[in-house]
């Protein structure tokens, strides 16, 4: 699997640079001032063990500083105490996910945080996030390490990779899974507020210990998604799968009352799918609904004897989830919405907690979905009316590959979905990248600019938009 994850552009950069001013073939939006911040796995020694995961890489910030016409650009390591102790040694001392079994005895107990999942500006301070460990605080400007963040003593050991922020509140809600042990399905839902202060923090219990990697807040409710991605460490320490999928149990959704106790989490439950990443919810009247992108089984990860699990069902796509709160049974309706694979959903996030009439996402386009193609390799954008329930859809040239789109508003004050789609694009053929800068309203008439990199950025996971002090 290494290997893998070593070749073409999954393999890591080797270098930092920074440059003053990238070319640009077409026109920069003079409204688009500011800078977007992306993260990846980027490792910064060869692992330790033939079963490393693309996901347990050394983090890699790159950022796009864009305003008055021009575009320049920095990428650095996100310094970790990790990133540190193998950068002293010269080799990697853990192994992967920090599993002790494949670690250098020198390391276990130590910090494993990797700070390579996604990006949050928030409370004038940026993060770059994993679920496993505390926020790890990247300077804005120069991209400088600053350290794991405790939040006065709030947060002291795990963290989600997907806080979601309540656009009138200012407020950052949080989760972590398995805070105390991993093998105990202990869980905590936390609240910072606009400063960065913790003001919530509520410990509850899930159905089984589980890979809970995103959440869903609407404006009066919190819902947790428990799927059957397991953890064990004593499986792992039978040279087992750390994380494995288990089709034999049933999947669950814990919704609880925001500024409730969440000992009063109302569970509902289906059979066995997977969501590792969440478009949007909101209330509406006595139900709940949530955009999310699911899949028969978790995408790119091993069943629990070790076998290779079935690429077939690993294909997520748009569905829509349904829970009627009003009900007395605990089950709830899943509806596909969209026959494209699909996955990185994103919306004009004013709306985060709202009824959203748009979405986008990275997809295959009609022809890979005819081939069979499970890879999270996407060729296309599209644009999601809910509306209408119709699709725009903008495909790359064959053998490139698009990012995750960040979606900026062309104004405080514009309608939903009026701004501009950023995206990092591979083009295989010249073994490069490019920043592409999308109308959002016209998805299908592809960039209105194309920043182009002299060099690649690798595939990495997800990016956020921070405004022009």
């Amino acid at each position: 699997m290494s290997g893998h994850f070593f070749s073409g552009n999954y393999a890591p950069l080797d270098t930092e640079c920074d440059i003053d001013a990238l070319p640009v073939h077409g026109a920069l939006p003079p409204q688009l001032r500011g800078a977007l911040y992306r993260v990846g796995p980027n490792p910064r020694f060869a692992p330790r063990d033939d079963r490393y995961h693309w996901f347990s890489g050394d983090g890699m910030v790159h950022a796009f500083f864009i305003g008055d016409g021009k575009v320049a650009y920095a990428n650095r390591w996100a310094r970790t105490p990790k990133w540190q102790l193998e950068d002293n040694a010269g080799r990697a001392l853990f192994g992967t996910f920090g599993n002790p079994a494949t670690s250098d005895p020198s390391v276990h107990g130590k910090n494993s945080g990797t700070a390579n999942t996604s990006m949050v500006w928030h409370g004038g301070r940026l993060f770059a996030l994993e679920e496993s460990h505390q926020p790890f605080e990247i300077d804005p400007h120069t991209l400088a390490s600053k350290g794991h963040q405790d939040f006065g003593g709030a947060v002291d050991k795990r963290f989600t990779a997907h806080p979601k922020a309540d656009p009138a509140t200012g407020e950052l809600h949080f989760f972590a899974y398995l805070p105390d042990s991993p093998d105990e399905p202990n869980m905590l839902y936390g609240v910072l507020d606009a400063r960065c202060k913790v003001s919530t923090l509520e410990p509850f219990r899930a159905p089984y210990a589980s890979m809970m990697h995103d959440f869903m807040l609407t404006e009066r409710h919190v819902l947790f998604p428990v799927t059957p991605l397991t953890i064990s460490v004593e499986r792992a320490m039978k040279g087992l799968p750390l994380f494995a999928w288990e089709a034999d149990k049933r999947s669950y959704v814990g919704i609880g009352m925001r500024g409730q106790p969440m000992d009063t989490l109302r569970w509902f439950a289906s059979d066995a799918c997977h969501v590792f990443h969440v478009m949007n919810a909101w209330d509406d009247g006595g139900r709940i609904v949530a955009y999310v992108m699911e899949s028969d089984t978790a995408p790119g990860m091993p069943n629990a004897d070790g076998s290779r699990g079935n690429p077939a069902g690993m294909a997520a796509r748009l569905c829509r989830w349904t829970f009627d709160l009003e009900s007395d049974g605990d089950g709830f309706e899943r509806t596909i919405l969209d026959d494209l694979a699909a996955e990185f959903p994103r919306i004009d996030e004013r709306y985060t907690g709202r009824r959203n009439r748009v979405g986008f996402y990275c997809c295959h386009s009609e022809q890979r979905v005819r081939n069979g193609a499970e890879s999270v390799l996407y060729d296309s954008l599209a644009c999601f009316d809910f509306a209408s329930g119709t699709r725009q859809l903008y495909t790359l040239p064959a053998g490139d590959v698009i990012s995750e789109p960040v979606f900026v508003a062309r104004s405080a004050q514009s309608p939903e979905g009026d701004g501009w789609l950023l995206a990092v694009a591979w083009r295989a053929q010249e073994g490069r990248s490019d920043l592409l800068v999308i109308d959002a309203t016209d998805v299908a008439a592809g960039p209105v600019a194309t920043v182009c990199l002299p060099y690649r950025i690798p595939f990495g996971f997800h990016g956020s938009w921070r405004a022009r002090d």
